[in-house]
């Protein structure tokens, strides 16, 4: 089964506003998830740049997301604990929301939203690790789907 992830801010593959990145306000973007299957008990969100100069660089980890939630608004407060869901530590170090930021004049870089449906919640503490929530989700995956948008400087 597909999950099907979009924003209302920007198109697949469009150019995400400078609002959500870090020559802007840094917030995270509001974002549309469908077709979630009726057995999923959390849902898992990883933001990531494939094309960062050192390789995959991550910038947004949430998890134990109710699945019932079928939008997530903007300016997701950068905090281990939110309405939301749980928000782990990304590559910049830091808890929640950090957008794209690429190294000025090596071109656009692509920003995946991958939305994971498991089978079950997630037995981590707020403010995880990546690898703790990569490690954990292994085997639980039912269900997946992703969104991408594209960012240079």
């Amino acid at each position: 089964m597909v999950i099907k992830v979009s924003s209302p801010a920007f198109g697949f593959g469009g150019k995400i506003p400078v609002k959500y990145t870090c020559d802007g306000e840094d917030i995270s973007p509001p974002l549309l998830i469908k077709g979630v299957p009726p057995s999923a008990k959390s849902l898992v969100l990883i933001m990531y740049d494939p094309d960062a100069p050192g390789g995959t660089f991550y910038h947004w980890i949430m998890y134990n997301i109710e699945p019932k939630n079928m939008s997530l608004p903007e300016n997701i407060p950068p905090e281990p604990e939110t309405p939301y869901g749980l928000q782990g530590i990304n590559d910049f170090n830091k808890i929640g929301y950090s957008g794209p930021c690429p190294p000025p004049g090596l071109g656009t870089h692509r920003y995946y939203i991958l939305v994971l449906a498991l089978d079950t919640k997630l037995d981590l503490e707020p403010g995880a690790s990546k690898e703790e929530v990569i490690n954990a989700l292994k085997n639980h995956v039912i269900a997946y789907g992703y969104y991408m948008g594209v960012y240079g400087r």
